[in-house]
């Protein structure tokens, strides 16, 4: 197993190591959702919903992670034209998610227009809260872009998209768009973290999938990056899957990478 290695750079935000943790809900029903949710909820920061699970279960899922006080990262990576956007976005905030996405390559109209109906569906959000009385208070959801898909290589994107800019620029290039549209942060690779977090500053979240602990099989990866790699290189949050999902005690999986997030391991 082939450990990654990547640029440095200093992580922006002082997050404890349970908070940088999401954990991806990549199962196909709401059962077995059900079950990792009861068993991680007081372990773990955030859970990732993403298109498989949330097309078999819907808003349930939503209801789920918020009854057990979880907070939820929906993965639905909206692109479509900028009023079917912002309509979505309005729908998905009054379920209450910590954290959604879209793709940067909507383009600014999209994003913009996304950002507006993020902010003005809050708003009645904390009406209806106030109105209802008493209970947590409502989270303003952070708003976040998918750049380039890490599934595209930089030959599919000039041969398939006819895309001229290297790959290497057009991720910090979509993450400075994203940032100047409104948005809060984008999904980024670990190798494509540093250059962003250089172009977008220590403010700007960035959250990186694919992460393996030091610990853990390669899976179907040739190559790994860490947790501590990840944070190092610029990222805030990191998602993992099956290193916690697939293991004999995902309990005691998840405690250990909030102690290699930690320094701890």
């Amino acid at each position: 197993m082939q450990k990654q290695d990547l640029p440095t750079a200093a992580a922006p935000r002082a997050l404890s190591g349970k908070d940088r943790l999401i954990v991806a809900l990549d199962v196909p029903t709401m059962p077995e959702a059900r079950a990792l949710i009861k068993e991680l909820a007081g372990e773990v920061g955030m859970f990732k919903v993403g298109l498989e699970l949330f097309t078999a279960c819907g808003i349930e899922i939503f209801e789920a992670v918020n009854e057990a006080g979880g907070r939820l990262f929906f993965d639905g990576k909206f692109h479509d034209i900028p009023n079917t956007v912002a309509g979505a976005c309005k729908a998905v905030v009054m379920n209450k998610p910590a954290l959604f996405n879209l793709h940067a390559l909507g383009g600014r109209r999209m994003m913009q227009a996304a950002v507006a109906a993020r902010d003005e569906a809050f708003e009645v959000l904390k009406e209806k809260h106030a109105r209802a009385g008493g209970g947590r208070p409502p989270e303003k959801p952070t708003l976040i872009a998918v750049t380039v898909l890490t599934s595209m290589s930089a030959q599919a994107l000039a041969e398939d998209l006819k895309i001229s800019l290297p790959l290497d620029q057009m991720v910090p290039y979509l993450a400075s768009v994203a940032q100047e549209c409104g948005l809060d942060g984008v999904v980024a690779s670990a190798q494509e973290a540093s250059s962003i977090r250089l172009a977008c500053g220590p403010g700007f979240l960035i959250v990186t999938p694919g992460i393996r602990p030091s610990w853990s099989g390669a899976d179907d990866q040739a190559r790994i990056v860490t947790p501590q790699d990840a944070i190092a290189g610029g990222a805030d949050m990191i998602v993992v899957g099956r290193p916690i999902t697939k293991a004999k005690d995902r309990v005691e999986a998840a405690r250990k990478i909030v102690a290699e997030l930690e320094g701890r391991a």
